[in-house]
């Protein structure tokens, strides 16, 4: 047994997202999955009946013909939370929203009202954006660079935390007696002036029961991880490898300290597309069948493109060197896209070569039958590669064989809950409720006049 509890969130794609792009063929996909809110109200159920932490929703705002079929329509993601928030309890609702073209004051209000009307389930997954064609959906010639996106995102989730702080705790009274409905001494503007925002508040929207919605992220640069040990209380991360996730999950708790947070103020969890079978053989062979269905250069060469601003590869001849667009790495998804370049130059490679080297079969660890799955779950869990899985199910039946076979397994073993423990995303997430920075500033006020 282990006092520590493995965490599981549910990433859903609808008619299918990156890497699953002939899901929509799927007789168990409807056709309309992406905008049918039933069928996410559907997922959210089997998600909380297995005891799952969150529901995850990822967004984007720019497409184009060549994106997954589920990119192309798909609904906003609060909007789709509060829906399911009226028909679960203790699931989290975690939903994607931009610090690049959002404004903070409107964030705070978004998912201020997502966690009143959830009762305390909210969170925010803060992107800074990589599809350079956001920009011109926003008015803007250009996307930001790297070092702007990141250092917004960094003021913007510290004005919106501000703003959920508007209010003391104890702020209505709602006094009959004295007609005092609000005690206004305890009603605070923010008057921030910054580099990026100027907001003076206050939010007109009272803390929920978790204090605040959790904040998440997803960034494997170094500004990514920066950003993640200054703010993030959750986090997705690549899993490609066991050895990879643990060492990136040492370096970001390891970030925690120097901001005075603890290792437990964090909570990190791998993206993982399990496919089970009753063998390991059969399991890989399935997996390997998922693959073929997608393995259509003309195609991968589209998404390509994605890491370096949706850059248009197919006006270049296929078999000449890479080309030189190291340049536009700067505006969009950099590590990646470095990578990219840094090996095609390397390796002398073509552009045929480069995309077929990096878009190459590469089993997902969680390849096996049901023991074996859990297993691999159990190492990565206890050897601290992970706090959890961002469980990206492709069909409504992957999702009940994960937890009618592999979970059980997990909870025999003490890994994972049999109930919840709370009926907040952070209680749920063993996160502490942050305090409110006003009360703690007139205590210390109060501490230093005494």
């Amino acid at each position: 047994m282990t006092e520590r509890k493995l965490k599981i969130a549910l990433s859903v794609y609808g008619v299918g997202g990156p890497g699953q792009h002939s899901l929509w063929k799927d007789p168990r996909i409807p056709a309309n999955a992406s905008i049918d809110i039933d069928w996410y109200i559907a997922r959210a159920k089997q998600a909380e009946a297995a005891l799952f932490d969150a529901l995850f929703i990822v967004d984007s705002q720019f497409i184009n013909a060549t994106y997954p079929a589920h990119y192309l329509n798909r609904l906003e993601p609060l909007t789709l939370l509060s829906a399911v928030a009226t028909h679960t309890k203790n699931l989290g609702l975690i939903g994607t929203a931009s610090s690049t073209y959002n404004s903070p004051f409107n964030l705070a209000r978004r998912f201020g009202s997502l966690d009143h009307i959830s009762h305390g389930r909210a969170g925010w997954n803060v992107v800074t954006s990589f599809d350079t064609g956001t920009s011109r959906n926003y008015g803007l010639e250009e996307h930001l660079d790297y070092a702007t996106r990141y250092g917004r995102a960094l003021e913007a989730v510290q004005v919106v935390r501000g703003l959920w702080d508007s209010y003391e705790d104890d702020a209505f009274v709602a006094d009959v007696e004295s007609d005092l409905f609000l005690d206004p001494t305890k009603l605070h503007p923010l008057n921030h002036r910054g580099e990026h925002f100027r907001v003076d508040g206050p939010l007109n929207l009272s803390r929920s029961p978790q204090g605040q919605p959790v904040i998440f992220q997803a960034g494997i640069s170094e500004e990514g991880k920066t950003l993640a040990g200054e703010v993030a209380e959750g986090i997705y991360a690549p899993g490609e490898d066991i050895d990879t996730a643990r060492a990136y999950y040492k370096d970001v708790k390891g970030r925690l300290a120097q901001h005075g947070r603890h290792w437990d103020d964090l909570v990190i969890l791998v993206g993982a597309t399990p496919v089970i079978a009753s063998t390991d053989a059969e399991a890989h062979r399935l997996a390997r069948e998922i693959y073929e269905a997608d393995n259509d250069f003309e195609r991968k060469l589209s998404a390509f493109g994605r890491a370096f601003g949706a850059y248009d590869f197919s006006q270049h001849d296929l078999d000449a060197p890479f080309p030189d667009v190291s340049a536009l790495a700067e505006k969009g998804g950099r590590t990646r896209s470095a990578a990219i370049v840094g090996r095609a130059a390397e390796g002398g490679l073509s552009l045929r070569q480069t995309v077929e080297e990096f878009t190459q079969y590469s089993p997902s660890p969680f390849i096996g039958s049901p023991e074996s799955v859990a297993d691999t779950i159990q190492d990565w869990f206890l050897g601290r590669a992970a706090d959890g899985l961002n469980l990206r199910a492709r069909t409504p039946d992957d999702i009940d064989t994960f937890t009618s076979e592999v979970l059980p397994i997990l909870q025999r073993r003490g890994l994972f809950r049999t109930e919840y423990e709370a009926d907040t995303l952070r209680g749920n997430l063993g996160l502490r409720v942050p305090e409110n920075s006003n009360t703690a500033d007139a205590a210390a006020s109060a501490l230093v006049e005494a």
